[in-house]
């Protein structure tokens, strides 16, 4: 198995969906990232991990990866959100429910 996929499959089995309210503590700390669900939120927590620069700063120009906002943080504590999240030191990625998602990721 190569570090890639050995890699992916920790993530896999680290990510799970947790209500907003055990993340505020994150946020509030200024770690938690968002990423759009247009992306694979295993796939961008493996690009994070391996620090690869010039793919998650093309996430963030096309506006697809980014700090959680004020708004978004509201948004979730108001509708008592579950985000799937998973950790990449020192941050938390989180990603919002897909309609049509089964409950495992």
């Amino acid at each position: 198995m190569s570090e890639s996929d050995a890699r992916r499959k920790k993530l896999n089995q680290e990510t799970a969906r947790l209500p907003w309210h055990e993340l505020q503590r994150h946020f509030a700390a200024g770690s938690v990232v968002w990423v759009s669900n247009e992306l694979d939120l295993i796939e961008v927590a493996l690009q994070f991990s391996f620090d690869n620069k010039t793919l998650v700063q093309s996430w963030l120009i096309q506006g697809q990866v980014a700090k959680a906002s004020d708004a978004q943080a509201q948004n979730w504590l108001e509708h008592d959100a579950l985000l799937w999240a998973t950790v990449v030191p020192p941050f938390v990625l989180v990603q919002e429910h897909k309609p049509g998602e089964k409950t495992a990721h």
